[in-house]
């Protein structure tokens, strides 16, 4: 048996099948180019049309990416069609078989992480932009993808999170409303006017711009603490973490102030040490 012949024969009838298929792919690459054409030009129709209406930023990129991911799977299904004769969809469905479903098991968390991200886009709550804190995580919302979310830290740091972890866990979104209620301890001395203590804090705070004043401002004697009678100051600010911190900055110098001008002791914690007796060394 001739095997160098028989080699030549398969390699020759491979060329003769390649030359045969050159134009079907190059009809083929046509396709695929259209098909980029054709993406681009529904991504920007997608994108004016959504504009024009009150959807989200996250939703207009999900319709953007549902736009262009259904025209490439059209378009390739068409290139596959030309380039391999005899090809149909049914047909690779029905070869995949078995491997179909291995392919699911090793892209489960990708399937997972996309399908987390279309329900999160699609449900009213936690938008670009809003403060968020999930597993430890707290930060700004930044750019919502179909598998993971962009969480940019108040450090400015930034951690990108798989959908899943943020679908399966307690997200606390620290700016689903404008405005937001914050507290602060306020101690006296045991030998204090309280409702003069209580006066001088609430009119000190409610004297604050910075305070939703129309929201009103709490003060009460909370507890009797070690060395002081506490009070709790509640008060409205606006949700966003900075001014958070710049009003509570604000309250603590003002209930200062005016405590001091009010005669009003905010004392120390009383710390107590206690001192062994030296154990005598044995004779």
């Amino acid at each position: 048996m001739d095997f160098v012949a028989t080699i030549r024969e398969q390699i020759d009838g491979m060329l003769m099948g390649a030359v045969a298929i050159l134009p079907n792919l190059a009809v083929a690459l046509v396709v695929l180019i259209i098909t980029w054409l054709v993406a681009k030009s529904a991504v920007k129709i997608a994108d004016r049309i959504t504009g024009k209406t009150d959807v989200r930023e996250d939703l207009r990129n999900l319709t953007a990416t549902l736009v262009r991911v259904l025209i490439w799977i059209f378009g390739l299904l068409i290139a596959a069609a030309v380039a391999i004769p005899g090809f149909t969809p049914a047909g690779l469905i029905a070869g995949l078989g078995i491997g179909a479903l291995a392919i699911g098991f090793a892209f489960q968390d990708i399937f997972e992480n996309f399908l987390a991200g279309v329900l999160i886009m699609l449900r009213n709550k936690m938008n670009i932009g809003d403060v968020i804190e999930v597993e430890g995580v707290l930060g700004k919302v930044e750019h919502i993808t179909l598998r993971e979310t962009h969480v940019r830290h108040l450090s400015n740091e930034l951690t990108i999170m798989p959908n899943s972890m943020i679908f399966k866990n307690q997200v606390k979104i620290l700016t689903d409303q404008d405005v937001r209620r914050d507290q602060i301890v306020v101690g006296v001395a045991y030998d204090t006017d309280l409702p003069a203590a209580k006066a001088a804090i609430q009119q000190a705070v409610e004297g604050l711009d910075i305070i939703l004043v129309d929201r009103g401002v709490d003060v009460f004697a909370q507890e009797f603490n070690s060395s002081s009678i506490d009070f709790l100051v509640r008060y409205w600010t606006q949700s966003r973490p900075r001014d958070l911190r710049e009003t509570k900055s604000e309250v603590v110098f003002t209930i200062k102030q005016a405590l001091d001008d009010a005669g009003i002791e905010i004392p120390f914690p009383y710390i107590t040490h206690t001192f062994k007796e030296p154990v005598p060394l044995v004779q």
